[in-house]
């Protein structure tokens, strides 16, 4: 049986951004060790390249996610940093909020809106977990927003260098916020692009950041459209279907022109359902926007401003021509 996950709230509960804003007090390890049970391996909810993340309940009673570093390995110290200055520039909807840290010689932990609906990857692959059209494009549409006002929200852009389905947390609401800025850049004045040493994932990686380490907001777009291929497709860039002549990029260029049927996750196409024509519509159109995304080359990718514009759109043709939503 799939679990189905409740539509989000139409009326969500936005909080009061301008808490984000004091500046947050600290936090003992002894208390966030009270806070996991000694760090308990059952309250584990993930390990990445830096650390762990546990989940935690407060003296005060509230849930948490608390990210340990492991400053054994290379670059923790740097990533903590990233993370406690995203911590004070970042303020939005869609990014995951730090609510306060712990900093010592030699223990570093970040504690994290907790996100009670895992991650977008559990969802397009977890057997028992399932995401009808309208919860995926809404999804995106999320991440969108969060990568816009990365880019275009601050004095100094932000690449987040790591966008993926894990990276991509989803609330009680199924609301989508961005998350671990690990491995992130901020341009200076006058900057369009850096260059770096740190690699991020395999596959979605834009090519010039994989080649040559050259990173820019573009490479950011360049990793949106390959999640927007495996969010409608449940393929992912490292499947054994796709080896190095083609990626999961080629193989989309290659396949749209057969239709949407031909691509799209079988749970979202039915031949049963009346409004088939209508959602592949949907997905040609949305397939069509993330190759936009992750052309080759930089100077040919959309910006971001301009998905949110597409997809939103897309969603819009999609609501007024299905009554069942």
């Amino acid at each position: 049986m799939y679990r189905r996950c409740q539509r989000r709230s139409t009326t969500l509960s936005i909080k009061d951004d301008l808490l984000s804003l004091k500046t947050p007090r600290r936090i003992s390890h002894a208390e966030l060790s009270r806070a996991t049970n000694g760090f308990e391996e059952s309250n584990m909810l993930g390990s990445g390249s830096f650390g762990y993340v546990y989940k935690g309940r407060l003296s005060d009673g509230m849930e948490v996610a608390i990210k340990v570093f492991n400053l054994q390995t290379e670059g923790a110290f740097r990533s903590f940093d990233i993370e406690c200055d995203a911590m004070l520039n970042i303020v939005h909807r869609n990014i995951v909020k730090v609510i306060t840290c712990c900093s010592s010689v030699d223990f570093k932990a970040l504690v994290l809106d907790y996100m009670s609906n895992g991650n977008l990857e559990k969802w397009l692959h977890s057997e028992n977990c399932f995401l009808d059209i309208i919860q995926r494009v809404d999804i995106m549409i999320d991440v969108a927003l969060a990568i816009e006002h990365l880019h275009n929200g601050h004095p100094t852009p932000i690449i987040h260098c790591d966008i993926k389905p894990s990276n991509i947390l989803l609330d009680e609401d199924m609301v989508a916020h961005v998350g671990d800025f690990g491995v992130a850049k901020l341009l200076g004045e006058g900057e369009v692009m850096k260059q770096t040493m740190t690699l991020a994932t395999i596959g979605y990686m834009a090519p010039e950041f994989g080649s040559a380490g050259i990173v820019s907001i573009k490479s950011d777009v360049y990793s949106y459209g390959i999640v927007l291929i495996e969010t409608f497709t449940k393929k992912k860039p490292s499947d054994n279907v796709f080896v190095e002549e083609e990626t999961i990029r080629h193989w989309m260029e290659s396949s749209l022109p057969k239709g949407a049927i031909e691509i799209a996750d079988v749970d979202l196409l039915r031949r049963e359902d009346e409004y088939i024509v209508v959602k592949a519509n949907c997905i040609s159109s949305i397939m069509e926007l993330a190759l936009n995304c992750s052309a080759e080359l930089p100077e040919e990718r959309k910006d971001m401003k301009d998905v949110v514009v597409e997809l939103k759109k897309i969603k819009q043709r999609l609501l007024n021509n299905i009554q069942h939503f």
